[in-house]
């Protein structure tokens, strides 16, 4: 029992720190993991392991410094898109390679930016207007150069079907980029709001508590008022008219999340409220102040920690909630918003699953872990559940 305790505790702080370093990584610059921002492939693209027969999304890059010739392989059908991007110097040219003959793509010096679906540009190089471009590039398998004849620098992009890890969501950015970025939104809301409403709830029930008398009426009444309200309409409303940014979340989140805490930490000052031991500090004059937060606040401490850590998933699961109903900052990406940009975007219908199930899995894996976290720390707090827990484990395994 012992050695099966110690190993689930170690995957408990295993997947804490997994989490960590991901969300560090994810607030190093705007690119996390070197995976890159923006549009990086077609809409949709399916994950690199998804289907070997689909041609990935990739760069060729040839210049008068580094090379001039840049080869490649190429076993698939014709891409969805090709363009060339860079700049020419004068007397110079870019030549592009096929197994079935040759093409010269520019030889205008300046910026070069060209797009191969242009009818002017299929004129250019002598081919009807009407004729699929990526056919004529790519007619068939077999190795293929991106040449440069003179200075400059030229990058011919080539837009398969396939990219990265996760694929591409509707507007064609990496989803894995997208879910670590949203790891660390998820985490910052979740955690901030909690704490903000384990501190208002902390305040509120030692203050209900320890006075008693109309204080205590009115408090309990507040919460009371505020638990019978419905939350998701109520969050809907405020995050309308307050704002969508991250922190008017988390605050608005905090305001409707420390009733519980409220009462459970006033519900433990009570009984302490009249102990010997209290009597005696109020006897030899100790101030309120004093004996609230030097000797009340850590008799609560091991239960607020483990609200903190219960709390946690309900924070995660309504920011998910109000970014899936639309509620949050559109330029913040987050589990919940990826979800209702799969929705809103034709993921479902498109059958890009990769785009849905990765924000899904996310939310469901961090809740779990910090609920088990909480339950961790409530047996922790109270022996009687650990003794409980453990009786329970033992019959199952018998």
């Amino acid at each position: 029992m012992k050695k099966a305790e110690k190993i689930k505790n170690a995957k408990r702080l295993m997947s804490v720190l997994s989490l960590a370093l991901l969300a560090a990584l994810a607030a190093i610059g705007s690119t996390p993991l070197g995976l890159k921002d923006g549009q990086v492939a077609p809409p949709y693209s399916k994950p690199h392991w998804l289907d070997s027969k689909v041609a990935s999304t990739i760069e060729l890059r040839v210049s008068s410094s580094d090379g001039d010739s840049a080869a490649l392989s190429w076993v698939y059908s014709p891409p969805l898109r090709v363009w060339l991007t860079g700049t020419l110097g004068a007397g110079s040219a870019v030549r592009w390679d096929t197994p079935s003959g040759d093409f010269t793509l520019t030889r205008e010096p300046g910026e070069i930016d060209l797009d191969f679906r242009d009818i002017p540009f299929k004129r250019a190089l002598g081919i009807s207007p009407f004729h699929d471009m990526a056919h004529a590039l790519f007619p068939s398998r077999g190795e293929y150069a991106l040449s440069l004849a003179g200075s400059g620098d030229a990058v011919m992009r080539i837009e398969g079907g396939r990219w990265g890890l996760l694929g591409t969501d509707h507007r064609g950015r990496d989803v894995a980029a997208l879910f670590v970025m949203g790891l660390r939104v998820s985490l910052i809301v979740g955690i901030a709001a909690t704490l903000i409403a384990t501190l208002l709830g902390l305040s509120l029930g030692l203050l209900s508590g320890y006075a008693g008398g109309l204080t205590d009426a009115l408090i309990m009444r507040a919460v009371d008022v505020l638990l019978s309200i419905p939350t998701l309409p109520i969050l809907m409303v405020i995050a309308g008219i307050w704002g969508k940014d991250l922190w008017s979340l988390v605050v608005i989140l905090s305001i409707f999340s420390w009733m519980g805490t409220a009462r459970t930490v006033r519900a433990m000052t009570l009984s302490l409220r009249d102990s010997s031991w209290v009597e005696g500090l109020r006897a030899i004059g100790a101030p309120r102040g004093y004996i609230l937060f030097r000797h009340l606040v850590p008799e609560t401490l091991p239960l607020l920690l483990a609200n903190v850590a219960l709390g946690v998933p309900g924070s995660i699961l309504a920011e998910a909630g109000l970014s899936f109903l639309g509620l949050s900052d559109p330029r913040l990406p987050s589990w919940g918003r990826m979800l209702h940009d799969a929705h809103m975007f034709g993921a479902f219908t498109s059958g890009a699953w990769w785009s849905i199930l990765p924000a899904g899995i996310g939310i469901s894996f961090i809740c779990l872990i910090f609920m088990d976290i909480g339950h961790k720390l409530e047996e922790m707090a109270d022996p009687r559940l650990a003794a409980l827990t453990k009786r329970k484990t033992i019959e199952e395994t018998s």
